[in-house]
Order: structure tokens, then C-alpha cells, then sequence
């Protein structure tokens, strides 16, 4: 269990991914991987923290060894998630682990009412089940990592056989919330969630976020699905949702989600064009907070998108598609020998123009140039390290990571309103525990970094507790 536990440390891997790997039980000469209730005892109960702060100790010396070495390990985490070794920070191993379980339970029930609380199905008062029950039994399924008919057959032997509502039952209540009606539940939950903490230093303002687009597998058939787009490859079919994070050094709240319809060829749907998206996500965003820059990947370039970020009075970069224009001026910096180079432009659509810069720099994944696209003024001298900020995005694609292996419960239902109410929910708990971990942080004074000092794993489990009411 502690070479299980020091693997997870180090790739970062949530409870319920390590389950999905069978094979790792004989490399650690287990006869099978335990499911996430015992590896979550196990950690809290089973070692003590001196034995947790040398399991993470030694794995976070171990991603740094591997990152400064340069060594080609795709399943190690990124440097960045790691803690601080005692020598490099200001803290000791130990400020991390002064909390009790006593503090972590109270933290996320607390964290839990500001989050659920604005969630509202309208389903009729003489309903068999508030819908309190329901919140209880959807993080339960996704915790056990099984599908709904299985997980709420699971949740009602816990709980008792009237106590939770039919697999069945439940999916026809997440039905009864609308999408538009759950994308503004988000919208003032995540409201409640910063509440907690608007008043603290650490959390800085304005902030940097990252927009990116969740591609989520839909193998069944088409017909009247209308919100099913084709993926770039054109073989196959998928539900897309659009987010927005905060990135960088703050608490990687996830501040805004926004389903994404696409015109098809099996339905008559107009296509929803990518500046409304992110239109609709920062001005959702800018309703909690204040926004610096903006980092969009490559989907996102174009002179719409460029404008509706100006429009909306935000700083961004962006990656930009290399066409014949670019590669004639790539092709003269090397005749040139230069490594960096700075060309001026305007941008020019029906909803306004301004002045933008292509940055011309090294590329950060091997040889070769990258092109960036920014709205601020940026010289030759300062390029190469203006664009190094794009890197924070890694992390909003972490973040997706943690939503997809320890949040998101499995559904095979064709419909989009299930699809959507799964999702959001997941992207719900994990800002919870964001911030249960933000506001333990705060607890122990240990310093406001992105490595979390709980688990996604263990605040599932304690999110499933705070959420059933005592006996």
C-alpha cells in the first residue's frame, strides 16, 4: 500500500482512476487494487502523518528529480502541482497536516450548503424525495464508479431501502432541471463560493483564466440528439461543454460552464459560433471577479473571438494557426537568424476592431517556432518571456483530469439534460473541494499554492458524509 500510495502521490492520480488499472496490483505486489472507500480509510486512518508526510515528501523530490533531469515520464504530474521542499519554502512538512478530521469534515459541510444550496429542480412539495437526496446519491455514484441503475442499488443498501430513490427515478429527476436553469444554479453557487472567501488576501484579484473546451464521447445512435457535435476527426460523436477557470497562483475555481451546440449533418441546428461561447463564459465570469488575461488554446483563434475578448475589456494570448502568411515569416527569421520576432496588425469585424501583435518565439515542445496572437503591446525583448505565461494552462486541463477521474459519475443515458446535470455537478464538487482545501489552508497557514493538501478522492468520500444527515 505505500508504493500504491507514493504512485498516486506522484502522478497525481485520483482514488477512483487508480481502480481503473488492475494491472497495478502486481506491481505492487497486491492481489488486487482496493476500490476508493479503502484507499481513502487507509490513508486517513491506517498511517499517521508523519508516514503521510514522507510518502508525499518523497514523491514530490521524486516529480522534481524527474522534471529537472528532463526525463521522459508522461504519467509523472507537472512540476507545478508539487509542495515546496522545507529547505525552498517558508513552512515545514508538517504545516499541511496540523488539521483534524473534525476541521476537514466541518470545512467541506460548510463548503457543501454554499455549493448545493441554489440548485432547485421545482419538482412538486409532496414529492417522494426532496431533492436534498438526490444531491446525496449523485456524488455516490461517481465515487463507486459504477452507472446509475448500479450505484443507486449500492446507495440504497447503505442507507436503507426507502431511504434513497430508484436509479430510474433518479434520472427522471435530473431531467426536471433545465439547462438553463442549472447553468444559472452554477452561476450563483459559484457566486456563494467566493463569498467565503472575498474578503482574503490570498486570493489575488484580477485574475488570469483559461477557457477550454470538455469533448466527452457519445457512442450511440444520433437520431433527435441535437446536442451531439461531430469531433475533428469526422469518425465520431460527442457531447461538448466549454469552461472557464481561474489559473496561475489562486484558488483553480472553475468559474463558468457552457454547453456547446454545433451545427451537424443529421440535424438543422444553426452553429453556434465559438465568440458567443466565450462571450457568454466571460461575461459570466467578469460577474465574480475581475479578469486580467484571458489564455484560450488554438480552437479558439479567430478575429471574432480576439474582438469579443477586446470588446469585453480583457487582455488575452492566444496560440495561432500557422497559414501561408505565417510560415513566410517564420521562413525569413531563420534566413535571418532570428529567434524572435514581433509583427503589428489590426483586427477588423462587424462588432468593433483594434490593434493586436503576433509574437513570434521559440517553440517550448521542441524545435521550431510558435506563433501567439495578444491585444497588449509587446516588444521584441520581452516576447519570448510574455509568452511563457501561456503555460498556466496546463492546469485548467488538470483540472478536467480531476473532474473526469474522481467527479464525473457514468451515465449511458442518451439524454443531453442528464448529460449536462452530470457534468455540472462534477465540475460543482470539484470546486468544492477547491475550496474546502483553500479554506484548510488557511486553517494551518500553510501556504496558498496549487498542490492541494486534500485529496480529490478523500473529499468525495466526505462530501457523500456531510451530505447524509446524521442518524
Amino acid at each position: 500500500m505505500l508504493k500504491l500510495f507514493l504512485y498516486r502521490e506522484v502522478t497525481g492520480d485520483g482514488y477512483r482512476s487508480l481502480t481503473r488499472h488492475p494491472e497495478l496490483g502486481d506491481v505492487f505486489g497486491l492481489d488486487q487494487i482496493p476500490n476508493e472507500s479503502v484507499i481513502s480509510r487507509t490513508w486517513r486512518n491506517r498511517f499517521d502523518d508523519d508516514i503521510r508526510g514522507y510518502i508525499t515528501a518523497s514523491a514530490h523530490l521524486l516529480v522534481r528529480e524527474v522534471h529537472n533531469e528532463d526525463l521522459a515520464v508522461p504519467e509523472v504530474r507537472p512540476l507545478e502541482e508539487v509542495k515546496q521542499s522545507p529547505e525552498e519554502g517558508t513552512g515545514s512538512a508538517e504545516d499541511t497536516t496540523e488539521f483534524s478530521y473534525e476541521e476537514i469534515y466541518r470545512t467541506t459541510r460548510l463548503a457543501r450548503e454554499h455549493g448545493f444550496e441554489p440548485f432547485d429542480s421545482e419538482r412538486a412539495q409532496n414529492a417522494t424525495y426532496e431533492d436534498t437526496r438526490f444531491f446525496e446519491l449523485q456524488p455516490f455514484i461517481g465515487m463507486v464508479g459504477c452507472g446509475t441503475p448500479q450505484g443507486a442499488a449500492r446507495f440504497k443498501y447503505r442507507r436503507g431501502k426507502e431511504y434513497g430513490p430508484h436509479g430510474d427515478t433518479h434520472l427522471r429527476a435530473v431531467k426536471q432541471f433545465d439547462p438553463e436553469d442549472l447553468i444559472e444554479g452554477f452561476q450563483q453557487a459559484t457566486e456563494r463560493l467566493l463569498s467565503v472567501i472575498q474578503s482574503e488576501s490570498s486570493f489575488r484579484r484580477p485574475v488570469t483564466v483559461a477557457i477550454d473546451i470538455t469533448t466527452i464521447r457519445y457512442f450511440g445512435n444520433v437520431k433527435g440528439m441535437l446536442m451531439v457535435s461531430g469531433t475533428k476527426d469526422g469518425e465520431d460523436r460527442a457531447f461538448r461543454v466549454a469552461r472557464l477557470a481561474v489559473v496561475g497562483w489562486n484558488i483553480p475555481l472553475i468559474l463558468a460552464v457552457e454547453p456547446v451546440r454545433e451545427s451537424s449533418s443529421w440535424d438543422q441546428n444553426p452553429p453556434n459560433r465559438i465568440h458567443r461561447v466565450v462571450r457568454r463564459l466571460v461575461q459570466r465570469a467578469q460577474e465574480h471577479v475581475p479578469i486580467e488575461m484571458v489564455l484560450c488554446d488554438r480552437e479558439f483563434d479567430s478575429k471574432a473571438v480576439y474582438q469579443t475578448l477586446s470588446n469585453h475589456d480583457v487582455n488575452y494570448l492566444i496560440p495561432k494557426r500557422v497559414h501561408s502568411t505565417e510560415r513566410e515569416i517564420i521562413e525569413t527569421m531563420e534566413e535571418d537568424g532570428q529567434q524572435v520576432a514581433v509583427e503589428s496588425a489590426n483586427v477588423h469585424v462587424d462588432h468593433g476592431s483594434h490593434a493586436i501583435q503576433f509574437l513570434y518565439v521559440p517553440s517550448t515542445k521542441g524545435e521550431g517556432t510558435a506563433v501567439f496572437v495578444t491585444n497588449l503591446s509587446v516588444g521584441p525583448v520581452e516576447a519570448e518571456m510574455f509568452c511563457r505565461r501561456y503555460s498556466r494552462r496546463w492546469q485548467i486541463e488538470n483540472e478536467y483530469k480531476s473532474i473526469k477521474n474522481d467527479f464525473l459519475a457514468k451515465t449511458s443515458s442518451k439524454d443531453y439534460r442528464v448529460r449536462l446535470f452530470y457534468f455540472v455537478f462534477a465540475v460543482l464538487l470539484h470546486n468544492i473541494w477547491r475550496l474546502t482545501d483553500y479554506l484548510l489552508k488557511l486553517v494551518v497557514g500553510g501556504e496558498i499554492d496549487y498542490a492541494p493538501v486534500l485529496t480529490a478522492g478523500g473529499c468525495v468520500e466526505l462530501i457523500c458524509s456531510a451530505l447524509i444527515p446524521p442518524d
